[in-house]
């Protein structure tokens, strides 16, 4: 088998690099505050129930919080929210620190201003997958009703979806 065909690391991310995302930041409420980080990885699990699904890094500075966190709260970001989404995906960055807008929402979860959408999901799962854990929680509350068309993650930029 050729080189660039056996699996890698690089290899995942050289192919997901060609799969444009959606793009989402994911929050909590931990001890010392709210924290949050930007993920591709969210999926639609299931309607009845419903259920989301996302993956988080065990080595993620946000991964305290979440490996403890009843509620965590999910974002649907806008074209018009590339640098939110930039602060969230940078270590060390002040993530809920001006400019970002952002509430206290239903369970004490970090609601963000502005987004598309947002989702409230109470944590049912915490699958180990590798250096990973998939997320799994149910949906108890939300809001589709932000405007705009959703920000996009692809060849490792974010992207405006294109007509």
């Amino acid at each position: 088998m050729p080189a660039d065909l056996l699996a890698t690391p690089d290899l995942l991310r050289s192919v997901f690099r060609r799969h444009a995302a959606g793009v989402a930041v994911i929050t909590a409420r931990g001890e010392a505050g709210p924290v949050g980080f930007t993920a591709t990885s969210l999926a639609s699990v299931s309607a009845e129930p419903p259920l989301l699904s996302f993956g988080v890094g065990t080595g993620a500075s946000s991964w305290p919080a979440i490996e403890t966190a009843d509620h965590i709260g999910v974002h649907i970001l806008g074209e018009h929210q590339q640098e939110l989404a930039a602060t969230f995906s940078r270590s060390g960055a002040d993530r809920f620190g001006p400019p970002t807008g952002w509430r206290e929402g239903p369970e004490g979860v970090p609601v963000l201003d502005g987004v598309l959408a947002w989702l409230v999901g109470r944590v049912a799962a915490r699958v180990p997958a590798g250096d990973h854990r998939l997320v799994i929680a149910e949906v108890v509350d939300g809001d589709p009703s932000g405007t705009g068309r959703p920000l996009l993650y692809h060849q490792g930029r974010f992207q405006r979806l294109g007509d």
